[in-house]
């Protein structure tokens, strides 16, 4: 997990002093250029940490490299939790956290704890891709509204591009593919407000209400398993053949259940469609080694696409 790292690095700084990349990526058993990107981020968060170029370059911890990080500010301490993030979700980076924010001075600590439960990263695009994630204009201020707990006036500009303002109690920030999201309480129930879709974000000096049972990550999921379903509405039960199992988890991403094999060793498989002739379409390059069972019109629609292709292509002796 990164949230580990982060804090191993930070214990490293304040042990040595000085560190190089090469000596992180040895320590934690990671990749020079992941140990790098990780320093990188400390530095870039604002915590007191600067590099050095030359023969005895490397990463120093500010204040002669013994800053002790009890000593952290109110801002260095709320970067540190932001970068660890919810990814800390092992019992032990837990517990190394509690330790750190145990020796945060008093007024640093609801920060701290606000700051690491502000914001979840999940990687895959909706459709199970990786994108490059952009920096929406209001980003920082929805961060800083939803760590400080305080409700905001948004203006927003719906996917109908109907414009609204409301005021919304944000509760977290999520980042899935390219877009960042804010989770937020309003008079409706739970809601998600794409960022870059925000026109304007004003505090009232209102704190959040927050319910006593909220939780991002698990909100998060309820909240992206309903907008999967409804951006693939069409289900499909086929047989697959054991050894294009593999490719159909890289097809298919979360939109794929896998079921039990049945006598013919072949493993029943649960799909997920945006729509008939889309789904034929990915079907249709597994060829024989899936059988779909139902629904009939995909079964149809598929016959359809091979009837095509071999008028387009006919068979040669």
């Amino acid at each position: 997990m990164r949230a580990d790292r982060l804090v191993a690095i930070l214990l490293l700084l304040q042990n040595r002093g000085h560190v190089t990349a090469a000596e992180v990526a040895r320590e934690l058993e990671v990749s020079e250029r992941t140990a790098r990107r990780d320093l990188d981020a400390l530095g870039t968060a604002g915590l007191p940490i600067y590099s050095t170029q030359g023969r005895n370059g490397g990463w120093r911890l500010a204040g002669g490299g013994r800053t002790d990080l009890s000593g952290l500010t109110a801002a260095e301490a709320q970067a540190l939790f932001l970068v660890a993030g919810p990814a800390s979700a092992t019992p032990e980076v837990k517990a190394a956290l509690r330790k750190l924010v145990r020796a945060l001075p008093e007024p640093f600590r609801t920060r701290a704890q606000a700051a690491s439960s502000a914001v979840l990263v999940d990687p895959a695009g909706w459709d199970g891709s990786t994108t490059v994630r952009r920096t929406p204009p209001h980003l920082e201020a929805v961060q800083q509204a939803v760590i400080e707990g305080e409700q905001v006036v948004l203006g927003y500009t719906a996917r109908d591009l109907a414009n609204s303002t409301r005021i919304v109690h944000p509760l977290g920030l999520a980042a899935k593919g390219s877009a960042w999201y804010l989770v937020a309480d309003t008079d409706a129930g739970l809601r998600t407000f794409r960022v870059d879709r925000i026109t304007s974000i004003d505090r009232n000096g209102q704190p959040v209400r927050r319910p006593h049972d909220f939780d991002l990550a698990k909100a998060w999921r309820l909240i992206t398993d309903e907008i999967d379903q409804r951006r693939t509405p069409l289900r499909a039960r086929v047989l697959a053949a054991t050894e294009v199992v593999g490719w159909c988890r890289m097809t298919f991403g979360s939109r794929l259940r896998i079921g039990p094999a049945g006598p013919d060793g072949r493993v029943e498989l649960e799909l997920r469609g945006h729509h008939v002739r889309s789904l034929a379409a990915e079907l249709a390059g597994f060829g024989g080694a899936i059988e779909v069972l139902e629904p009939d019109d995909l079964r149809q629609q598929l016959a359809l696409l091979g009837a095509q292709l071999v008028e387009r292509y006919p068979v040669t002796s």
